[in-house]
C-alpha cells in the first residue's frame, strides 16, 4: 500500500530529480507553459525572499507534487512572489487532491493569499473571491496569420500603429530597430527608470522601489534555464532605446510583465509598435502565446485573441490569527472590488491618483 508524505524544503535544496518531476507535471497538466509556474522562478525568488518555502509531496519515496509558498513572520502565508507573480498555484500529479487546509497545516500557515491564481486548481476551488481575464496572443500559426486577424478584429488599431512605425522611420535620427532579446544591463536599467516614472506619474506604488523586485529582475534577466528566462526586448533609433519590455519565457509562452516607453516618443506609440514586433519575433523563436497579463488596458484589447483566466482568494485555517489576517486584508480587498466593478467610479479613482502625483510633483 503506497504512502504519501509531505517535507518542506528551501527552493535551493529542491534535488534534480524533483526540478525534473517538477518540469514534467508541469508538461502533463495540459495548462499553458506559463515560466511562472516553472522550478526556476521559485528559486529565483527565494534567492530574494528568504522565506520562500515549497512543500514537497512524496509518494513511496518519489515525488508528485509541489507547492511554492512564501511564509510571513506571523504564520500568513502567500504565493511565491505575490504582487509580481502572474500565475500562481501547487504543481501536482493528476488525480493528487489533498484538502487546502490540510496543505496549509502542513506548511505551517494559518492563510494562504493569491492574486493570481492559475485556472485549473482543484485544491483551491472556492477559495477565489474574484476572477480576471488575462489576455493572450496566440501566435500559434504564424505572425502572418495573427497580423491578418488583427486587420479584421482591429483594423483601425493595426493601420495607425504602422502608420506610426513608418512615421518614425521616416523622421527619426537614426535607423530604427528591433531587438528581441537584449542582454545589456543598461537598457534594463533604463527600462526600470521608464517604469518607475510611469509608476508615479500615475499615483500608483513604484514596484522597483523595492529592492528585492529589482533585484529579483536583473537576475532574471542573467537566467538561461528550460522554463524560465528573462527576455529584454527593445526598440532603437539609432543606439537610442525608446520602448522596452522585460518579461518572462519557456520554450512556447511569453509572459509580458514590464513595458514601458520614452515619453519624448509618444506620439509615434513606440509601445504599441515594440508588441506587434515582438509578437513577430515570437514566433520565430518558438514561441505560440504571449501572456499579456491580468489588468485592463486598451492596448490589450487591442491585441489579443483570446482570454484565460486568473484568481484572487485566500485560503484560511479557522483561527485567532486567521481571523486577524482575514481582518486586514479583507477590507481592503472588498473597496477595491467596489471599485473595480463601477467604471464610472473606477474612472474618478484614476484620475484622483493623477492628481495626487500631480500634487507631488511627478509630472
Amino acid at each position: 500500500m503506497s504512502a504519501f508524505r509531505v517535507r518542506i524544503v528551501k527552493p535551493g535544496e529542491l534535488s534534480e530529480r524533483e526540478i525534473e518531476v517538477w518540469r514534467e507535471l508541469r508538461a502533463k497538466s495540459g495548462s499553458p507553459a506559463n515560466p511562472f509556474m516553472e522550478p526556476e522562478f521559485t528559486r529565483a525568488v527565494a534567492e530574494v525572499r528568504p522565506r520562500s518555502r515549497v512543500a514537497v509531496w512524496s509518494e513511496d519515496g518519489e515525488p508528485v507534487g509541489f507547492f511554492p509558498y512564501e511564509k510571513g513572520l506571523l504564520g500568513q502565508g502567500r504565493a511565491i512572489g505575490f504582487g509580481v507573480s502572474d500565475s500562481q498555484g501547487a504543481v501536482l500529479r493528476a488525480g493528487l487532491r489533498p484538502r487546502a487546509r490540510a496543505v496549509l497545516r502542513a506548511c505551517g500557515i494559518t492563510m494562504w493569499e493569491f492574486d493570481n491564481l492559475e485556472d485549473g486548481q482543484p485544491v483551491f476551488e472556492g477559495a477565489a473571491t474574484e476572477s480576471f481575464a488575462s489576455p493572450v496572443i496566440d501566435v500559434g500559426e504564424g505572425y502572418a496569420a495573427y497580423e491578418a486577424l488583427l486587420r479584421v478584429q482591429s483594423p483601425k488599431f493595426l493601420r495607425t500603429t504602422l502608420a506610426k512605425e513608418r512615421k518614425l522611420g521616416r523622421q527619426a535620427d537614426g535607423e530604427v530597430r528591433f531587438v528581441f532579446d537584449e542582454r545589456d544591463p543598461a537598457a534594463l536599467r533604463t527600462l526600470m527608470e521608464w517604469k518607475s516614472a510611469q509608476y508615479r506619474r500615475t499615483g500608483r506604488g513604484d514596484r522597483f522601489a523595492k529592492e528585492w523586485i529589482t533585484t529579483l529582475v536583473r537576475r532574471l534577466h542573467e537566467q538561461r534555464t528550460p522554463g524560465c528566462s528573462g527576455v529584454l526586448s527593445v526598440l532603437y533609433v539609432g543606439e537610442r532605446p525608446i520602448a522596452a519590455h522585460f518579461g518572462l519565457r519557456s520554450g512556447t509562452v511569453l509572459s509580458c510583465w514590464f513595458p514601458s516607453y520614452d515619453p519624448e516618443f509618444a506620439k509615434y506609440s513606440p509601445g504599441l509598435v515594440l508588441h506587434l514586433r515582438m509578437a513577430e519575433a515570437a514566433t520565430a523563436a518558438g514561441i505560440g502565446m504571449l501572456d499579456l497579463g491580468r489588468g485592463d488596458a486598451e492596448y490589450k484589447d487591442a491585441l489579443k485573441t483570446g482570454e484565460l483566466t486568473v484568481y484572487e482568494g485566500a485560503v484560511f485555517v479557522p483561527g485567532a490569527r486567521a481571523a486577524l489576517h482575514w481582518l486586514r486584508r479583507e477590507p481592503v480587498r472588498m473597496a477595491h472590488a467596489y471599485v473595480r466593478g463601477r467604471p464610472a467610479l473606477a474612472a474618478r479613482a484614476r484620475e484622483a491618483l493623477n492628481t495626487v502625483a500631480r500634487l507631488r510633483g511627478n509630472r
